[in-house]
């Protein structure tokens, strides 16, 4: 399988801050989903991939080829018109209307679509004479991601793109993103902290705290596979002596009445221990484990 996006051991120093041997892939055909906390370094990930920040360290390829670690290379520049990109806040200028956005862009891209645009704009209820001022965040939010979808993009980065979207525009916007995963040479690098959109449409998830990935796994693991065990104390004390994980696996959260303990295939674990409660687990709380919990 191609990556359309491969980023290899990427570094990155501020004061008060690193981003530390950052590896991330987005193959053709697939969307990662890309999650952590504010400040988590996902955001300077995502610039440090469009050349917007250079990097101290590491390699960036784009459809196969090397991009050189600094803003504003032509190589960066190229590949730009085949890349979509949705940050958390509507950039276009506030005087410009919406149809003078789609001329605008139409002077950025060899491959804008006016046609395309057009539809998008109909699909996603934007009024073609309204400022970018007047428009809401969600609005702005859609007319971007209209931009991103008009020009032809094998590859969207959407940082935070469903933000300030009600659940139904959210819908909405998800099934736009089906329909342009349709083409198996297409893929989506999306990071949201609404990690339930991510359930619906993520084939990967990828977690960064502090700069580093903690995980990077399948979403099915998460979703289909993995369980939340809930135990008291002697439940506890009896699976962390039981041989089931290996030494420094077993991830647990503490509670007033009992303790969380992650469990990565639920379906092995509920036949060994058939009387502790179990759930499945969804991403929120398997990130909350591994970022917040013990190991053992």
């Amino acid at each position: 399988m191609n990556n359309l996006l491969d980023i290899r051991n990427l570094s990155k120093h501020y004061d008060g801050f690193d981003l530390q041997d950052i590896n991330l892939t987005v193959p053709a055909g697939s969307v990662v989903g890309f999650i952590g906390s504010n400040g988590a370094g996902k955001t300077t990930t995502i610039k440090a991939a469009l050349g917007l920040i250079g990097t101290d360290a590491g390699e960036i390829e784009m459809f196969g080829q090397h991009i050189a670690g600094r803003a504003g290379s032509k190589q960066t520049t190229a590949m730009k018109q085949r890349i979509g990109v949705v940050f958390d806040t509507c950039s276009f200028p506030e005087e410009m209307s919406v149809a003078s956005v789609g001329s605008l862009m139409g002077y950025c891209y060899s491959s804008w679509d006016s046609a395309r645009f057009d539809d998008l704009l109909a699909a996603f209820g934007l009024p073609r004479n309204k400022t970018v001022k007047e428009l809401s965040r969600g609005m702005g939010m859609k007319l971007s991601l209209a931009c991103a979808l008009a020009h032809n993009s094998e590859l969207l980065i959407l940082d935070e793109a469903t933000a300030g979207l009600d659940p139904i525009a959210r819908d909405e916007t998800l099934d736009v993103l089906r329909e342009f995963m349709r083409n198996d040479k297409h893929g989506i690098l999306m990071s949201s902290h609404i990690t339930s959109d991510l359930e619906k449409i993520a084939d990967y998830i990828v977690c960064i705290d502090k700069g580093r990935i903690v995980f990077a796994v399948e979403k099915d693991e998460i979703t289909d596979i993995a369980g939340v065990a809930h135990c008291r104390q002697a439940e506890f004390d009896a699976l962390a002596e039981s041989g089931f994980f290996e030494p420094g696996e077993m991830r647990y959260l503490k509670h007033t009445y009992g303790t969380a303990v992650l469990v990565p295939d639920r379906f092995a674990f509920a036949e060994n221990f058939k009387t502790i409660a179990l759930d499945k687990a969804d991403i929120d709380t398997y990130m909350g484990l591994m970022l917040k919990g013990d190991a053992r």
